[in-house]
């Protein structure tokens, strides 16, 4: 049964789901967002602050690709339930428990495994009633959504974290899950679209039709470099900012580190839609390719920024962040349309898990290398974020040698 005015691919029901994916991600960030107080309070290494922040990636790498799969033979309604129930648990207890590194790595892990059940299974409830070029568009709007809800956490955690305290910020995050969880148990149809057909002879984790679709697989190559790059950005982009302006001094009417990186996040949310529709016209491969040399180019300037003064970083930072946004629609948007249509579930599964997984290596990496730089403060920032442009050019060599998209807009591509 759905409500009236909410029958799946309608304006009504779309943007529901994208209200409910803002309210669960709101929380998301708060612990980047206020990593340098957590840093100092809990005595952490960067390698452990890089954990914290990584392990949240990792425990969503080992659920998704079960949940996902699952929403080809369940309705996506209970996937998401789930999803946002844990999450909205993980946030209430980093509010109430967490007192160090163990129960925050529990914790965290926690979080990753709601937003498994929540990321994608949103998303395949808003593709599955659609096709072509509306498709596109509904998965660009989905993912600028999540895209302003995760800029906008870091702001909300950074100002409640400074007005009230660090527990409160987490609270918020719990709240906006729950308010997630009640959305869409009352929109979200409880029963599979009547055009699925998962075979049931098909395993449930059998990904091999998968892996032999190249088209998809590039994509997915682009999407995991993507990943890795962006989530180490989120991760150190606070702390990063905070170093340089507490080195080098600032303005007094200089923005917040967490103000920075929330205007950085909703910079790239325009650039990422802009993106996708650049692509249409343009041709996925073109922005693919554009995106990735610039993004691999600013990460190698970004960190050396460190000693050029407040003003030239925060530059810096939101010219990067908005050249990784730039494919992110068109990765994922590309995937979807990619993918047999009787396994999206598995498809965007196995998109989501190896994208994470380099969202897990990505922080942990940046934390090692500051680690063994030491006192060294710029070298261990230029080195932390610009090594991440080897990442990113390997990725990009892997997605074209796989057979990427090319150069035609999207409405050509579909059939």
């Amino acid at each position: 049964m759905t409500l009236r005015g909410f029958q799946p691919g309608s304006h009504a029901y779309i943007r529901a789901i994208v209200g409910a994916q803002m309210l669960a991600q709101i929380g998301a960030f708060a612990l980047p967002a206020l990593l340098p107080g957590y840093i100092d309070r809990w005595d952490l290494s960067k390698t452990e602050a890089g954990w914290l922040v990584g392990i949240f990636f990792a425990a969503y790498v080992v659920m998704v690709p079960v949940l996902v799969a699952l929403t080809d033979r369940i309705p996506a309604r209970r996937v998401y339930l789930f999803g946002t129930g844990l999450t909205a648990i993980s946030h209430l207890g980093f509010a109430l428990i967490a007192d160090g590194f163990w129960t925050a790595f529990l914790l965290r892990v926690l979080a990753g495994a709601g937003w498994a059940g929540t990321y994608m299974p949103g998303l395949k409830a808003i593709a599955d009633p659609l096709e072509g070029v509306a498709q596109s568009r509904a998965v660009s709007w989905h993912a600028a959504g999540v895209g302003i809800s995760g800029a906008g956490s870091f702001a909300v955690a950074g100002l409640i974290g400074e007005w009230l305290s660090p527990a409160t910020a987490f609270l918020v995050g719990s709240a906006g899950a729950a308010i997630a969880f009640l959305l869409a148990a009352w929109v979200m149809p409880a029963a599979l679209p009547k055009a699925s057909t998962a075979p049931a002879s098909r395993r449930l984790l059998d990904f091999r039709p998968v892996l032999s679709n190249r088209a998809a697989m590039s994509l997915i190559a682009g999407y995991t470099v993507h990943t890795w790059e962006l989530a180490s950005l989120r991760a150190w982009g606070v702390t990063f900012l905070a170093m340089v302006i507490a080195r080098e001094g600032a303005p007094a009417w200089f923005p917040s580190p967490t103000i920075l990186f929330t205007l950085a996040g909703l910079a790239g949310i325009v650039v990422s839609i802009t993106g996708n529709e650049t692509a249409q016209r343009w041709g996925r491969q073109r922005v693919v390719t554009t995106a990735m040399i610039t993004a691999a180019a600013l990460s190698l300037l970004t960190g050396w920024s460190a000693g050029m003064g407040a003003l030239v970083a925060a530059l810096m930072v939101v010219l990067w962040n908005a050249a990784i946004y730039f494919d992110s629609s068109a990765l994922t948007a590309g995937t979807v349309q990619a993918a047999d249509k009787e396994l999206r579930g598995a498809t965007m599964g196995l998109h989501s898990m190896c994208g994470y997984a380099g969202g897990f290596i990505g922080p942990l990496g940046v934390g090692f290398v500051l680690d063994a730089a030491g006192d060294d403060v710029l070298s261990g920032w230029g080195l932390g974020f610009g090594h991440l442009a080897v990442v990113t050019l390997t990725g990009l060599i892997l997605l074209r040698r796989l057979g990427g998209p090319r150069s035609q807009p999207i409405a050509a591509a579909t059939g």
